[in-house]
């Protein structure tokens, strides 16, 4: 992925960037692999909001993805690596031997024409899916699965790949993109490689329409309301928030607080907690 930025002709290009998408197909996604999915805009069952700064943006179809990677045993070819409007990595089309069509994640370095496998006894090749227990120490993984048969969930995000440390009995020892080191069941599959679109951290937005596009509506502090609206509200002037520390909207510590339920089942499984 390369980045284009623009001649600052207006305020809004003078800091702008945009990925130039030359490792794209120019082809519209596949029809069967696609549905609509109804956006909340943030509001529950009975229209109340309770996720804020949500709504508006641009229409657009999901794309299914197979993060189970569920066709074992049966080579695959990538035919088209696609862009997704529903996350910031991309997606490869894959055709299999028996006919059937899937959509991945999109590695780094993968090309198109390239043949992919899911299976225990998989080549150790970017792209490819194998249980933990088969990977060897050190190589880097994505789309790593929690509970074996549940479909990847960790380090699916643009960039993100993870790590594996250890092995021990039952478990591996994954280093997170979070830097957080925990234990995962070897059972679980991972694909081999680092998430693709790697410069999507480097991109700016450049002006808040291209935000509203995204479907985020504007952020205002606190501390610029009315006591009724936040804790931080009210006073004369440009007044501090006046408490000890930070509060949410709703009262509760902000900024820093660990939010992690102390009692939860897989306390057990973090050997080193993520940075704050």
């Amino acid at each position: 992925m390369n980045i284009r930025t623009y001649q600052p002709y207006t305020p809004s290009t003078r800091n702008r960037s945009v990925s130039d998408f030359s490792e794209l197909s120019k082809t519209r996604p596949e029809k069967s692999l696609t549905s609509w999915i109804h956006s909340s805009n943030g509001r529950n069952n009975r229209g109340i909001i309770t996720s804020r700064h949500r709504g508006g943006g641009h229409k657009k179809l999901y794309r299914k993805i197979d993060f189970k990677r569920e066709k074992i045993g049966i080579l695959g070819k990538v035919i088209k690596i696609q862009y997704d409007p529903n996350r910031n990595s991309r997606i490869a089309l894959v055709h299999y031997s028996d006919g059937d069509k899937k959509y991945m994640l999109s590695p780094h370095g993968l090309k198109v024409g390239e043949i992919l496998l899911a299976d225990k006894t998989a080549p150790l090749v970017i792209g490819n899916s194998l249980p933990l227990s088969r990977i060897p120490l050190g190589v880097e993984i994505h789309n790593i699965e929690l509970f074996p048969g549940a479909g990847g969930q960790l380090a699916r995000a643009a960039g993100s790949v993870a790590q594996l440390v250890a092995r021990q009995g039952d478990f591996v020892t994954l280093r997170l993109p979070s830097k957080e080191i925990r234990l995962v069941s070897k059972n679980c599959w991972a694909t081999l490689g680092q998430v693709g679109n790697l410069d999507f951290k480097n991109l700016k937005i450049g002006k808040a329409g291209r935000t509203r596009w995204l479907g985020k509506r504007p952020t205002v502090r606190g501390v610029v309301m009315n006591p009724v609206d936040h804790p931080h509200g009210g006073g004369e002037g440009r007044a501090p928030i006046g408490r000890a520390q930070p509060v949410t909207p709703w009262g509760k510590p902000a900024l820093g607080q660990r939010t992690r339920k102390s009692k939860k089942y897989s306390t057990l499984l973090i050997l080193r907690r993520r940075r704050k």
